[in-house]
């Protein structure tokens, strides 16, 4: 309210601080006094003229409801309008804060808000490393070496070219005699079967003649080298019941040089039976395989998984035993037999048999037991086991179902190289008499 000078005393106004500035704001308030001499566009009667304080004939000028309504300064009391229940009474407005003055070389952007840090991934600081510690002559200890610096893939590759031996410039010692080697244990899933094709084929690629003698009746060694085995071709059982020569049954395998073999039919299954009235019996296969017009190199008899007359022939023609032993305890528990059955084939029938090579086979390295059962096989025979130990690898298991042996399926495996080792080893010691 305005003061002009003139005061009733029956008018009832609140009271306005005399701390007003010219432009008619409180100081340090954002009310604002009216005034009479400028209309007001907030009286609520619509009036829009000039305020004059005895317009109403009172002397008192108007009761305009401010927006912000203010409060006394002396007593501290609201500054809302007694009386006037339609005007609700506020809070104060703070005072406002003083702006800082433009800048003329700058443009102020408000800071953004900062990114909070990731809690999995702790921020670390970057190791600085001085200059004068950095020289040409330091070398990270883990430096790998020539060799361990080539990608996996080209030393697999350098692997099957020299498993492969495409060129022909790899070979392997040949032995002074035909070596006939029995392959044989009576437990059944040692891998006879796979020892056979794949020492056979990997002697075979590296300028050795071997022939294969397929003595199972499953004929599962004519499966890995692809040679048919159907009912109605001619096998061992005709050589050993017929009489047939082996030359006759023999066949080429298909993609490696220098190998044959004598495939092995269901017919075979009842040999056993028909060999009990032969005169001889034991030696039927002894003297199909001396009358080959051919000489071998090696010559390799898989055996079935017993005792019978077919092992019984195989261990009379063979001079040396080759014995697979898978790495557990069932294959140690049945091998004391087996040894046995060899030395009484020794005493009564071919005293030149001899135990020669030890193979250790479906090695798992991350268990104990097979380093147990290679401890205990080392440990009896000495250094008739191989260094080399053929690993369980699953490619070894599928090159069968291909008609392959392992070498030329994937010469870059595990397995292959492993069975490469062994032939190579194997025909060194051929060398030396047969014998570590």
């Amino acid at each position: 309210m305005h003061d002009n000078g003139s005061h009733d005393p029956g008018a009832t106004a609140p009271h306005v601080s005399r701390e007003t500035g010219p432009d008619g704001w409180a100081v340090g308030r954002r009310a604002q006094v009216p005034d009479p001499g400028l209309p007001h566009p907030r009286v609520e009667s619509g009036q829009s003229g000039p305020v004059n304080a005895a317009a109403d004939g009172t002397g008192a000028a108007p009761r305009v409801p401010l927006a912000v309504p203010f409060s006394s300064p002396d007593n501290g009391t609201s500054g809302a309008y007694p009386g006037r229940p339609d005007v609700a009474e506020r809070p104060p407005a703070p005072a406002p804060r003083p702006q800082p003055a433009p800048s003329t070389d700058r443009v102020d952007v408000a800071p953004s808000r900062p990114a909070e840090p990731r809690t999995d991934t702790p921020a670390a600081a970057p190791e600085v490393i001085p200059e004068e510690a950095v020289t040409d002559a330091y070398v990270s200890r883990e430096t790998p070496t020539r060799e361990e610096d080539d990608p996996p893939l080209a030393m697999e590759a350098l692997r099957a070219v020299q498993i492969l031996n495409p060129s022909g410039e790899i070979t392997m010692p040949r032995p002074d005699h035909t070596r006939i080697m029995c392959v044989a244990n009576q437990k059944g899933g040692v891998g006879k079967t796979t020892t056979t094709v794949n020492l056979a084929v990997g002697l075979a690629l590296h300028g050795n003649r071997v022939l294969v003698v397929d003595l199972d009746p499953q004929g599962n060694a004519s499966t890995g080298l692809n040679v048919p085995h159907h009912a109605g071709i001619p096998d061992v059982y005709d050589c050993l019941i017929d009489n047939v020569p082996l030359s006759d049954v023999a066949q080429a395998v298909e993609g490696i040089p220098n190998l044959w073999c004598v495939p092995a039919t269901i017919d075979l299954a009842g040999a056993e039976i028909e060999l009990v009235s032969v005169v001889a019996r034991e030696s039927r296969l002894s003297r199909a395989i001396a009358a080959h017009p051919d000489t071998f190199d090696y010559v390799f008899i898989d055996c079935p998984p017993s005792l019978g007359l077919l092992t019984v022939n195989a261990l009379v023609a063979a001079q040396e035993v080759l014995i697979p032993i898978q790495c557990e305890y069932y294959a140690l528990e049945g091998l004391n037999q087996l040894i046995n059955n060899i030395n009484l084939v020794r005493q009564h029938l071919n005293p030149t048999l001899d135990v020669s090579t030890i193979l250790l086979t479906m090695y798992d390295r991350r268990t104990r037991l097979a380093d147990a059962v290679e401890q205990d096989v080392r440990n009896h025979f000495g250094d008739k086991v191989l260094r080399a130990v053929i690993p369980r690898n699953v490619r070894v298991s599928e090159a069968p179902s291909y008609g392959q042996s392992v070498m030329t399926y994937d010469p870059g495996s595990r397995g292959a190289t492993s069975y490469f080792e062994a032939a190579q080893e194997i025909a060194e010691r051929g060398v030396k008499g047969g014998k570590a």
